[in-house]
Parts: structure tokens; sequence; C-alpha cells
């Protein structure tokens, strides 16, 4: 429980610290990326805190060059 505690202080914190800037300067678009990318580190994060098991985006590549290398080696 405490680790997800502490994940969520410390995107409360890069927001404080990142957000008003882009708010000033008027990067929408920044900020909707930003804010999608941070989520999405965020709920990995905590996942990872509830010992869930979250794939490796490696698998997948090696699931589908695998075969394409086996073709062209052959």
């Amino acid at each position: 429980m405490w680790v997800i505690l502490g994940i969520l202080l410390i995107a409360i914190l890069i927001i404080v610290l990142e957000v008003p800037p882009l708010l000033k300067k008027k990067q929408k678009k920044e900020l909707g990326f930003f804010l999608l990318l941070l989520l999405c580190g965020s709920g990995l994060s905590i996942a990872q805190g509830f010992d869930v098991n979250i794939p490796n985006p490696f698998d997948l590549i090696i699931t589908i060059c695998k075969p394409l290398s086996d073709l062209i080696m052959k």
C-alpha cells in the first residue's frame, strides 16, 4: 500500500512541477501527451506494486520476428 501511495505522491509532484509551464505557454497538445504518458507510467508502476505480471514488449517482437528470421536464414 505504501508503494502505491509513494507512486501517486511522486506523480502529483511531477504534475505540480511540469504542468504550470505548459499551461503558461499554451501547449495543449504537449500537455495532453505528457499527461497520457504520466498516466501510463503511473498505472504500470502501480500494477507492479500489486505484483501483476506485466509482459515484456520484447517478447512480442520476438514472436513476430522469429518466424521471419527463420524463413530468411533457411
